[in-house]
């Protein structure tokens, strides 16, 4: 039988935001190549792709990671997983996740901001990247992201933290009496909560001595793990 084009999503994969993600995320590893530079630190574009194939089909591997008896097990999957053909691990990844994510909502509730990161993580990592425009449906289910990972990701800031997007919505992430505000379109707001602060258009506002506080804890440059958050 014909294959879809690739990047084509079809009408056995709903169109969500994680599915449009992965299969953007997928289209723009094979534009830039494997051995591209992405933002989470030490991983080429053929790493990121490895730890997404981890992830959506492999936990025995991650808990390899975890666990020093499967350690050993674990590094040979992931050696091979390296080995394989640049295309055929973007097609593992493209294909999506097994079990209980390959249902739309499990997917879109634990994957949507997962590949908006990694996507992100490749995109703003290349010297040419540019701001792309994003489905209004996807902005705001952004928003509410970030609202609530925001609690998390500035709870050592020194200060209350307020997000603040161009277009008025507004939230208190942390309080306390004196307050700075990050500015941003929701995306950038969430790469800068998960640590991409070099490559998020975030604006620190406030009290002068309230923003230095919070950039000594949260410096502009970044601090990503190989997972979000």
């Amino acid at each position: 039988c014909p294959h879809p084009p690739r990047g084509t999503i079809t009408a056995m994969a709903p169109v969500t935001d994680a599915r449009r993600e992965r299969e953007g995320l997928c289209d723009t590893a094979l534009a830039v190549g494997p051995d591209a530079p992405t933002l989470c630190r030490g991983w080429d574009v053929r790493d990121l792709l490895v730890h997404l194939l981890v992830r959506d089909s492999r936990p025995d591997v991650a808990l390899g990671s975890a666990v020093p008896p499967l350690r050993g097990r674990s590094e040979l999957v992931l050696s091979r997983l390296r080995e394989q053909p640049f295309a055929q691990l973007v097609e593992g990844v493209r294909s999506g996740p097994r079990g209980p994510l390959r249902l739309s909502g499990v997917d879109e509730l634990v994957n949507r901001a997962e590949f908006f990161v990694h996507h992100e993580d490749i995109r703003r990592a290349q010297d040419d990247w540019r701001p792309r425009r994003l489905p209004g449906a996807e902005t705001h289910a952004l928003w509410r992201t970030v609202r609530l990972m925001g609690r998390v990701a500035y709870r050592q800031a020194g200060t209350g933290v307020v997000l603040v997007t161009p277009d008025g919505p507004r939230a208190v992430v942390r309080s306390a009496e004196v307050a700075v505000s990050l500015t941003g379109e929701p995306g950038d707001l969430l790469l800068h909560a998960f640590g991409r602060r070099s490559r998020a258009r975030v604006q620190v506002g406030g009290q002068p001595a309230a923003v230095q506080r919070f950039l000594d804890r949260y410096p502009a440059d970044d601090d990503p793990l190989g997972e979000p958050g």
